[in-house]
């Protein structure tokens, strides 16, 4: 939205500056009015041309920042602060630079007497839809101090399973580049010395060592065309994943990796559950809570299944006899989800199954990491040892042609 620049009077006389970020010149001429200021200039803040736009600079906001001040959020509503008293206490001490921005809109639009669901939904680059629908229950059922506490634990755990995840595979990660580093030392620097030595003295050269020279001279002589090559190859990735075809591909990819699959499912188990537990148990109903379920689940394949679902719910089968068509689901899932249909309570056995689910993903983090660590040690272990056995066999070989 567009920055306006003001400057009025107050009814004392005294003149005031300052800016005011909104969608229309009216706007600020309303504030001004509502404040009992007669304006005296209204201008939008033109950005100098040789300005580059900050908001690509500003740290991106992560579900840790959310639960904070979903947290923060809750806090103060029950402890009987007003919305905007919240609001104006929130833009003051958040950290998240983007994030305090935005809440600083969201501070002048309530103050204009718009709903705070309302004023988030035109910001959903940083406030999720699911965050969204959730006040806007909180608001019609004035539960909005629950339901920004139990949005901040979802958050939370949100946060949890991702750090674990990126934790565990940091190490094996680690790993693999300096292998890898090693590798590229071997043949780029090592091998070429042996190369003009074995040259000097004429020695045949076995098949595994002329293929290891060959490696050698073409990262020597073409590396800058290789590593042009591998960027570009990166970039051709990242543009296809970006496109629907691609991102349908990566998503059937990643659930089918072994190892790195399972745990895949679980995540997407773990968030499913507890994104629609959350949704009901905040009286939202359970259709409308698939709708925007799918949408934060992140995976194209569960989103086609979710269609599904839909379909079936619309036709009266209830939840857990569409879920048992999405196959990336454990039998589990449908089973909980039956007993919480049967006994209506599908919100806290959702909840539940989620918290369960969470602790697999943990139990299976740890398994894929020992596995990870010792395969990528095997992998790069005979590697080394065919570099070096194509260099050893050469060296054998003219000893004993000088022995004789």
């Amino acid at each position: 939205m567009p920055v306006y620049r003001y400057r009025a009077r107050t009814r004392m006389g005294e003149m005031v500056a300052g800016t005011y970020e909104v969608s229309d010149k009216s706007d600020v001429f309303n504030m001004l009015k509502g404040k009992d200021c007669y304006p005296v200039l209204i201008e939008e803040q033109r950005k100098r041309s040789g300005d580059i736009s900050t908001k690509r600079f500003l740290k991106r906001i992560s579900h840790k920042d959310l639960a904070i001040f979903c947290r923060q959020f809750a806090t103060a509503i029950n402890a009987g602060v007003p919305i905007l008293s919240s609001l104006d206490i929130l833009r003051k001490q958040t950290e998240n630079a983007r994030l305090r921005q935005r809440v600083e809109v969201l501070y002048a639009e309530v103050q204009k007497g718009k709903g705070l669901s309302l004023v988030m939904g035109m910001h959903r680059d940083i406030f999720p839809e699911l965050l969204v629908n959730m006040v806007e229950a909180g608001e019609v059922s004035g539960t909005l101090d629950r339901v920004m506490d139990r949005m901040a634990v979802h958050y939370e755990k949100e946060y949890e399973i991702n750090q674990k995840v990126k934790n565990a595979l940091a190490y094996p990660a680690l790993i693999a580049i300096v292998a890898i580093l090693v590798v590229i030392f071997l043949i780029t620097v090592v091998l070429p010395t042996f190369a003009s030595m074995f040259e000097q003295m004429g020695a045949v050269l076995p098949f595994s060592t002329r293929i290891m020279m060959k490696l050698s001279f073409l990262i020597r002589d073409r590396g800058l065309l290789l590593l042009m090559g591998l960027v570009g190859l990166l970039f051709g990735v990242r543009w296809y994943s970006c496109t629907l075809r691609g991102r349908e591909f990566f998503d059937a990819l990643r659930l089918r990796i072994p190892v790195i699959g399972n745990v895949n499912k679980k995540v997407l188990t773990a968030r499913f559950a507890r994104t629609l537990g959350a949704l009901m148990s905040s009286g939202i109903p359970l259709l409308q809570g698939i709708e925007v379920t799918k949408k934060v689940v992140g995976n194209t394949v569960v989103l086609k299944g979710m269609k599904e679902v839909e379909e079936g719910i619309k036709r009266g089968r209830g939840l857990a006899e569409p879920l048992k068509r999405i196959e990336v689901f454990p039998p589990m899932l449908t089973h909980m989800a039956k007993i919480g249909e049967d006994t209506g309570t599908l919100d806290y056995i959702l909840e539940k199954t989620a918290d369960f689910y969470d602790d697999e993903v943990e139990s299976a983090v740890n398994r894929m990491t020992t596995l990870l660590e010792p395969a990528i040690i095997i992998v790069m272990a005979v590697v080394v040892a065919y570099i070096v056995i194509s260099i050893v066999v050469p060296m054998f070989d003219m000893m004993t042609q000088i022995n004789f």
